[in-house]
Order: C-alpha cells, then sequence, then structure tokens
C-alpha cells in the first residue's frame, strides 16, 4: 500500500512548521519533517488509525496526533490513498480551522 498524500494545503502547513521551527533548531525541523514522512506512511498502510473528532469534522475525516511533536495531521481515510488535509499545531484554533471539513 502506498503512503498517503499531502494535499497542497497540508504540504504549505508542514513547510511554514518547518521553516519556524528552523529557526532555532534545525534539527528539530527535520524531525518534523520525518515524522510527517512516516505517519503518511502508516496511514496510507492502515488508514483508520487516526481518530474521529466529530465536534470538529464530518466521520470521514481522522485526526493523527504525532508523537514527539505537538502536531496534528488531519486527513481523508475514505480516499484511496488517504489525503493528508492539514498538517496543524494542536494549539491552534482547530475548530475555526477546520470549519467546513
Amino acid at each position: 500500500m502506498s503512503s498517503a498524500q499531502l494535499s497542497s494545503r497540508a504540504e504549505n502547513d508542514l513547510l511554514s512548521a518547518v521553516r519556524w521551527i528552523a529557526k532555532d533548531n534545525r534539527l528539530a525541523a527535520r524531525g518534523l519533517r520525518e515524522a510527517v514522512v512516516r505517519a503518511a506512511a502508516r496511514i496510507g498502510e492502515f488508514p483508520q488509525i487516526g481518530v474521529q473528532r466529530l465536534d470538529l469534522a464530518s466521520e470521514r475525516i481522522r485526526f493523527l496526533y504525532l508523537t514527539g511533536y505537538p502536531y496534528v495531521l488531519v486527513y481523508n481515510a475514505e480516499r484511496v490513498p488517504p489525503l493528508i488535509l492539514r498538517v496543524l499545531h494542536g494549539a491552534r484554533d482547530l475548530p475555526e480551522l477546520l470549519r467546513g471539513f
């Protein structure tokens, strides 16, 4: 099975996060990028691995929290391959950012 794909919005989210983190810690920025790649592979293999948050999004959308990083991957588990829609810091206003999902 192939990895989950990143939408252009998720790619932009990740790039922004990596650039922000790299200002202070290039190693941590690289680690975040690698964690997202590993998570995308897991999502591709096991699309139901993430949790549903029906308070934030419809049942087709799942959330995978990254171990060791305060980021969450928001993805469409019904799509083949799954599509990562957003890469968001957990402290952000998720209800506002996910309105319409």
